[in-house]
């Protein structure tokens, strides 16, 4: 029988969304590459999923259901069937809904896969039907949108590729790099032509070191940045006053309110020269067109909402999106979701009236762990997420997962630190063995993945575990039992071709000929117009203006704390073998990355007796690692790094990054102040 080639897409949290083919051979897949013909990434793969192959055969999979045998977190499980475990789930879901009722239940998932059916599949029918818990999915992404929203009225951006156009790029706060590889292309296509990259983040990353201008403001403090950039665009007549005057509000407020924020008071506080601030704001005002990317990174401070509600202001100030290559380049996802009725995905009318309460997932371990709250957590179902490794105050967590009276069931393809403190584990598939859609929030393409081989084991996909567990439960609503190509049709069938999407393997979703969002210059704000000044906030309680506000973990923040904690601790993604927490324990992912290390400045380390390779303690209130120093000059001083998704196995102490970072949420939209940490190092 010859080979087949199988199309697919792949499904991780990468703003990239690569096409890719499979190679099978008697039912097994032999070869991945890269698709060449796919309209964004043109063949190429990054170094995790060139070796996707060594996960889906990976002799660490999980193939069958598993008990647990010993204690909690120990990781020793013993081999039952699907029935005995489905069974043991039923029975155990049934025995919370009676003595608690069903909002002591709570599903958690994020998007370990970010393909539609995998992350939204048949669970929100399934909990809605049930009754449970709500998850609040917010660790990232829906702050930076909240943020832009209240400036614009939506989070509608720029398509990144229209970066092409741009003689002004400001890559703010994201590693393109490495975390979003397949526009570097566009951007180093439109330097060629003479645009200007301007890069600004508090790490020296591999972006920046490509870049024709660096600026490296101390963590947390861009918006102080921002509006000394304000400040030089009023002071020197660079304001777009035609495009300011008929298309936004609160311009006089603004102007004001930037009166005082020299370049000098701002270097103060974000420790980037004056003339280095006066040269971006110039810039900024007299190069057109003129864009900024950005994307999560940023929003992970305690006023991270702030950050993209203040950045969004500059485009409005110059009437960058008057130009073709102008504006702010930002997710793509909201141009994706116009086309999926995710409603018909999640059925909220099978709640039938009943409102449970949200839980935030940034907050899971206070959730776990709070004695006051009514009804307790008292089950977990997790799947397509590893928060023993990815939440913040991850120690807190683990603390809460390792609670003897939590019955915790894990959807997995290993045994992460997650499932190892889990009651139930169930094999789950991988890429290769499920049909589905993906989403991009890179680019426009929505994509085709068709299932390569057949699912390895007894693993199964995410919606047919809810269809198992629904009949196990036995649940009688129907909906609960639609296919997945009936799902597909049900979420895609009014705006895709489904059909026409499975041919070709990609549709690009609607977006504006001339490659100008908000060329009207109307805006789906109360006023229609840009919000400089914003009444909405007003009445939120946060300020109308754009406003720096200290984080209270951080220099400007608790004087108490910082005493004792004087670095800012970043967790950066640092590795270009494995993605957050998802490869690190593959002999060809994580081994040839070396480990987890702090990383220091020269002068910090000095100042504390630390030498390069030497064991380091890093500590605050909530843990304390011991770690190898590496020495480097991609920090300044104050700042320290630790890369996170290793393991705790990987780490020497059996404690992960994530378990030092800060789990404030931020001001509005519901994210987690990672970012906003402070600690102390010394010699271990």
């Amino acid at each position: 029988m010859p080979p087949t080639i199988v199309h697919g897409t792949c499904h991780h949290d990468c703003p990239d969304s690569c096409g890719w083919t499979v190679t099978v051979e008697q039912g097994v897949a032999v070869k991945l590459r890269g698709r060449v013909d796919h309209p964004y990434s043109a063949g190429e793969l990054c170094p995790k999923v060139n070796r996707f192959l060594d996960r889906v055969y990976s002799p660490d999979r999980v193939l069958h259901p598993l008990r647990r045998a010993g204690a909690k977190g120990s990781g020793r499980f013993e081999q039952i069937s699907w029935d005995d475990a489905l069974d043991e789930i039923a029975r155990r879901l049934h025995d919370v809904i009676a003595t608690y009722g069903a909002e002591a239940i709570l599903p958690f998932s994020d998007a370990g896969n970010q393909s539609l059916l995998a992350m939204s599949g048949l669970d929100g029918r399934f909990f809605n039907v049930l009754g449970a818990s709500r998850l609040k999915r917010a660790i990232c992404g829906p702050t930076v949108g909240h943020g832009v929203r209240m400036t614009n009225g939506s989070g509608l951006a720029l398509d990144p590729l229209e970066l092409r156009h741009s003689k002004l790029i400001l890559i703010w706060g994201s590693n393109t790099r490495l975390t979003n590889r397949h526009l570097w292309p566009t951007i180093a296509a439109a330097r060629a032509d003479g645009a200007k990259v301007v890069v600004i983040d508090p790490v020296r990353t591999a972006t920046a070191e490509a870049a024709d201008v660096f600026v490296q403001p101390r963590p947390g403090t861009d918006v102080a940045l921002m509006l000394a950039m304000m400040h030089v665009l009023v002071r020197d007549d660079l304001v777009d006053r035609p495009y300011v005057d008929a298309h936004t509000v609160g311009f006089a407020d603004l102007a004001a309110h930037v009166a005082d924020w020299t370049p000098s008071r701002a270097a103060a506080i974000c420790g980037v020269e004056p003339a280095a601030i006066e040269q971006l704001a110039h810039d900024w005002g007299t190069i057109r067109p003129a864009a900024i990317r950005t994307l999560i990174g940023a929003e992970h401070h305690e006023h991270g909402a702030m950050f993209h509600r203040t950045l969004a202001v500059l485009p409005a100030l110059v009437g960058a999106w008057r130009d073709r290559g102008g504006g702010l380049a930002r997710s793509t996802s909201g141009w994706q979701e116009a086309v999926i009725d995710m409603a018909a995905l999640e059925r909220p009318e099978l709640l039938a009236g009943r409102e449970p309460r949200t839980i935030n997932m940034s907050r899971l371990g206070a959730a776990l762990t709070d004695p006051a709250l009514d009804p307790p957590i008292a089950a977990l179902i997790v799947w397509n997420v590893n928060p023993a490794v990815s939440n913040p105050n991850a120690g807190l967590v683990h603390q809460g997962l390792l609670r003897d009276d939590l019955f915790v069931v894990v959807h997995e393809q290993f045994l992460t630190d997650t499932a190892r403190c889990a009651d139930i584990v169930l094999p789950a598939t991988t890429q290769l063995e499920a049909t589905d859609v993906v989403p991009a929030w890179g680019h426009l393409w929505l994509g085709w993945n068709e299932a390569a081989i057949a699912p390895r084991g007894e693993a199964c996909s995410n919606t047919e575990l809810f269809r198992r567990l629904a009949r196990a439960m036995g649940l009688t609503e129907p909906s609960l039992y639609d296919s997945d190509e009936e799902l597909l049709r049900q979420a895609l069938g009014a705006k895709v071709d489904l059909d026409e999407l499975r041919r070709v393997g990609w549709v690009k979703v609607p977006y504006p000929d001339d490659g100008r969002p908000w060329a009207s210059g109307v805006f789906p704000t109360p006023s229609g117009r840009i919000e400089l000044r914003s009444e909405r906030l007003a009445a939120m309680g946060q300020p109308a203006l754009p406003t720096y506000i200290p984080a209270r973990e951080g220099p400007g923040g608790d004087p108490e704390l910082l005493a004792r904690y004087p670095l800012q601790l970043l967790t950066p993604k640092h590795h270009p073998r494995f993605l957050n927490s998802g490869y690190a324990h593959l002999p060809r992912h994580g081994p040839p990355e070396g480990g987890p290390f702090v990383e220091l400045d020269p002068a910090d380390a000095a100042e504390r007796g630390l030498t390069d390779g030497a064991p380091a303690r890093v500590w605050n209130d909530r843990a304390a690692l011991t770690l190898p120093v590496r020495i480097s000059d991609r920090l300044r001083p104050g700042v320290v790094a630790i890369p996170w998704g290793w393991w705790r196995m990987h780490h020497p102490d059996g404690t992960p990054a994530n378990a030092l970072t800060n789990d404030t949420l931020t001001d509005w939209g519901g994210g987690v102040a990672f970012s906003d940490t402070l600690v102390q190092v010394a010699p271990a």
